[in-house]
């Protein structure tokens, strides 16, 4: 029986084996059970040592210093330490953001809405994309913080955070970016991107789930708040014991991914267009998001015709996603895709196709000929008078 096509690497990647030799070593009966912080014993110091490594591999991925990375839970935790912590040390004032945020982003900003802060949603374009006149126009004499993410989570679009960046730079603004989807898939600078903050996961570069970090450049630290307390740990911005274990897959992970990033990407683009070459002549097909400005690892698209949830159904051995995997219990159709100007009826007849370190040519051509097969038997059982233009073809 073949084993079960995974193509929502977006959502949830693999660990890496590389990554949980790392881990073990660390666990095993001989491996560093000390506490990173208790450099009085050998014990401690040599887990201390295991955390810096780590994030110095951390950093090297991003261009950054070392002492400019905080440890996190994940990319969720570290949104709201950028987001909460710069706002509520400003005590008040306001927010920009997009209205294609990841959820980590959102729900975050409409809780500083709750404390009193204003808050402004940038609508993007029917791409995606924000335009940096677009944010010079929503800033404000009190905007605090810019929140924009770097690479969409949904559609793979790719911000011009540079230009953003710039612009707050100028103003005095602080800007934060979720790099989440875009680390290990994109070369990152945090000096050529002018970035304060950077939103960084283990999980999403093939390392452990739990683990992130915060970039914070060094003039940043006075102006952000933490929003734990306790020992003083990560310079004082993030209380609590390190867990050494997940640090040192993160280290490894991203250590990976800064070795083999120019030669994955090569990859996986190649397969993602092999994987649009194959659904493309179905005809009535939308691509979501730029035709350019995207990621190599993120594929959406909508299919007319063609109800979603029976179009997944359909799909059997291939696991696939409609949508974000923070999103997956709402009932309802893609706030992203929504946003880019998608009718609730195609919104929900969308597939995001996540490709990752572990596809290969046999699982494209697999996916490719599950999708036709699905499509084509669903749009012959559709009553009549609804079937799609197929020469319709909008990029």
């Amino acid at each position: 029986m073949r084993r079960p096509v995974y193509l929502d690497y977006a959502a949830t990647t693999p660990i890496d084996p590389r990554v949980a030799q790392t881990m073990l070593a660390c666990l095993m009966p001989d491996g560093t059970h000390g506490n990173p912080a208790s450099t009085a014993h050998e014990t401690g110091r040599a887990a201390r040592d295991v955390v810096e490594k780590a994030r110095a591999e951390v950093a090297a991925l991003i261009g950054a210093v070392a002492g400019d990375i905080v440890w996190t839970s994940g990319a969720t935790e570290s949104d709201n330490l950028a987001i909460l912590g710069a706002a509520r040390q400003a005590r008040s004032g306001h927010v920009v953001t997009g209205r294609t945020e990841h959820k980590a982003v959102l729900d975050t900003c409409r809780q500083l809405e709750r404390e009193g802060f204003a808050v402004t949603w940038l609508m993007p374009d029917r791409h995606g994309l924000h335009g940096p006149e677009q944010l010079r126009d929503a800033l404000r004499a009190d905007t605090r913080l810019v929140s924009i993410m770097h690479v969409n989570n949904e559609t793979g679009v790719i911000q011009d955070i540079a230009a953003m960046a710039d612009i707050c730079r100028e103003r005095g603004i602080l800007f934060h970016t979720d790099a989440a989807q875009s680390a290990g898939k994109l070369p990152l600078d945090v000096d050529a991107l002018g970035v304060d903050l950077m939103s960084l996961s283990a999980h999403k570069v093939y390392g452990p789930k739990g683990a992130g970090a915060l970039y914070v450049r060094r003039a940043a630290r006075r102006r952000l708040e933490p929003l734990m307390f306790g020992g003083g740990q990560e310079l004082g911005l993030r209380a609590g014991t390190l867990a050494t274990h997940q640090i040192a897959g993160m280290g490894t992970a991203f250590a990976l991914a800064r070795e083999e990033l120019a030669a994955e990407h090569e990859r996986v683009l190649e397969l993602r267009e092999r994987l649009w070459s194959g659904i493309e002549p179905l005809g009535a097909v939308y691509l979501n998001g730029h035709p350019e400005r995207r990621v190599a690892s993120i594929l959406n698209i909508s299919f007319a015709a063609v109800e979603g949830e029976s179009l997944l159904l359909s799909l059997r051995g291939l696991a696939v996603s409609t949508g974000s995997a923070c999103n997956t219990e709402v009932a309802e159709p893609s706030y992203v895709l929504r946003a880019l100007g998608r009718d609730d009826v195609l919104a929900e007849s969308s597939i995001r196709f996540s490709l990752g370190r572990f596809t290969t040519a046999d699982d494209i051509d697999f996916a490719t000929a599950c999708v036709r097969a699905g499509v084509e038997k669903l749009r012959a059982l559709a009553p009549e008078g609804r079937a799609p233009d197929k020469s319709l073809k909008i990029r």
